[in-house]
C-alpha cells in the first residue's frame, strides 16, 4: 500500500493509515522489533543460606570460589520517546509529495502503533529552537489516542521562527528523559550557523542513561542531496534563515555536492561509532519503502 500526500493530510485518520501501513509485518511477526528492557542488572550481593538459587552468579563462583545472586531492578516494560523535529526546513514543500515533517509522523504514527500491541509506553516531543510539546510517557489506549490527536494538529504545522538552533532544544529534552529508555529521533540537521561539534554533543546526550539511540535523517534526495534543479537561474530562499539568493545550479553544485556529501559522511561516521542506528530517509519515497526494510532489519538484529 503507497501512501500518498492526500491520504495522510485529507483522510482524517492517522490511527487508520497507521495500522494499514504496518498490518503487513505484524501479521508475519510476533514480537515487537523494539526490544523492551524487561529486567536490568543492578549489582551482586552476597548469597545467603535458605535464598533461592536461579539467581546465583556461577560464572563469578567459579573464579572466586565464592556465591553472589545477581540482583536486578524490577520489571519495566520498554518506554520510547519519539522527537520531532518541526523547524521551518521540515516543511518544506515539494509538489506531490510528503513534507519532511509530515513523512517523519507518519513514521512515528507507525511505530507508536506496534508499540501499542506490545503494550510498551511512548511519549511524543515536537521541538524546533524550542520545546513546543513533550508528553507524559504512558501505555494507555487514552494515551496512545492523544498521540495521534497531537501528531494529526501538526500535519500542516507552518512555522514563522527563523535562526533556528536544534542542538539547544536536544540538550532540554535528554535533561528530561531520566530512565532508560528508546529515543527516536527523526530532524533533517538543517540549522543556521551549523556546528558539527554541538550538532554531536547534543546528540551524545540523548544516549545519556544508557538510552538506544534510532536517527532517522529526513532529506529529499533529488534536491537537497542530488541538487538537480536544472540550467535555468533560480532565485532560492532559506527555509531556516529566510536569505534569498539568486544563481545558477550549474556553477553551484560541484561545491554543494562535495560539502554534503562530507556532511553526510561525518554524520554516519560519529553514530556509528557510538553505536547509534541511523537511516537516511528520502522523502520522495513511498513511506512503506523506508518502514519495512527498517523494521526487517531490527528483527534481524534481535
Amino acid at each position: 500500500m503507497q501512501i500518498v500526500p492526500e491520504d495522510i493530510v485529507q483522510s482524517g485518520s492517522l490511527d487508520l493509515l497507521a495500522k494499514k501501513a504496518v498490518e503487513g509485518f505484524i501479521t508475519g511477526y510476533h514480537k515487537s522489533p523494539f526490544q523492551g528492557y524487561s529486567v536490568e542488572f543492578a549489582e551482586h550481593r552476597p548469597y545467603n543460606v535458605g535464598e533461592n538459587t536461579k539467581n546465583i552468579d556461577w560464572k563469578l563462583f567459579a573464579r572466586s570460589d565464592k556465591l553472589y545472586n545477581k540482583h536486578f531492578d524490577e520489571e519495566t516494560n520498554l518506554r520510547c520517546h519519539f522527537l520531532i523535529d518541526a523547524s521551518p526546513s521540515m516543511q518544506i514543500n515539494h509538489k506531490g509529495l510528503l513534507t519532511k515533517l509530515q513523512f517523519a509522523i507518519f513514521l512515528t504514527a507507525s511505530f507508536a502503533e506496534i508499540l501499542k500491541k506490545q503494550r510498551d509506553a511512548s511519549s511524543l516531543c515536537f521541538f524546533d529552537e524550542k520545546i513546543r510539546e513533550f508528553t507524559k510517557v504512558s501505555s494507555s489506549s487514552r494515551h496512545y489516542k492523544e498521540l495521534l490527536f497531537k501528531m494529526e494538529s501538526y500535519l500542516n504545522f507552518k512555522s514563522d521562527k527563523k535562526d533556528t538552533d536544534i542542538t539547544d532544544s536536544l540538550h532540554q529534552i535528554a535533561n528530561q528523559i531520566q530512565r532508560r529508555g528508546l529515543v527516536v529521533l527523526f530532524t533533517d540537521f538543517f540549522e543556521k550557523n551549523q556546528s558539527l561539534n554541538r550538532l554531536f554533543d547534543a546528540v551524545r546526550h540523548l544516549k545519556h542513561q544508557k538510552h538506544e539511540v534510532i536517527i532517522f535523517h529526513m532529506l529529499h534526495k533529488n534536491t537537497e542531496l542530488d541538487f538537480n534543479f536544472g540550467n535555468l537561474p533560480l532565485s532560492m530562499k532559506d527555509a531556516e534563515t529566510g536569505e534569498i539568493i539568486k544563481l545558477l545550479p550549474q556553477e553551484v553544485k560541484g561545491a554543494y555536492l562535495k560539502r554534503m556529501t562530507a556532511f553526510n559522511e561525518q554524520l554516519v561516521s560519529e553514530f556509528h561509532q557510538h553505536k547509534i542506528d541511523y537511516v537516511l530517509v528520502d522523502t520522495a519515497q513511498p513511506v512503506e519503502e523506508i518502514l519495512l526494510p527498517f523494521l526487517m532489519k531490527r528483527k534481524k538484529m534481535r
